[in-house]
């Protein structure tokens, strides 16, 4: 399915509310004036409240697992605003909050 293309300053939280950041946007493709995210590059997460029963297991990094189908930068597949990903140590997921709504992918 289409959807918009992810730049490095779209609001990405894991499902805890922690807050996700792209650890190596591709600079040579821009849109909205910001680079475009790949889905090889893991993101880090920081702030995560997330507690396994009483031991504190916050995510820490989030590893895209699907990206765009027909789109490319550098070799690599960027990510849409309905690309998924896995959180590292807890296995849960993220939402992307808010990103860029002019270019679309496949």
């Amino acid at each position: 399915m289409p959807g918009y293309l992810l730049q490095a300053g779209a609001q990405v939280m894991c499902m805890h509310g922690g807050q996700a950041q792209a650890t190596a946007p591709f600079p040579r493709v821009k849109v909205g004036g910001q680079p475009v995210t790949l889905q090889s590059a893991p993101w880090t997460i920081a702030a995560c409240p997330f507690v396994a029963g009483t031991t504190p297991m916050p995510c820490v990094t989030a590893q895209w697992v699907m990206g765009a189908m027909r789109v490319k930068a550098g070799g690599q597949p960027v990510l849409l605003q309905d690309s998924q990903a896995v959180c590292v140590p807890n296995g849960t997921g993220v939402n992307v909050v808010m990103a860029q709504l002019r270019v679309k992918g496949m």
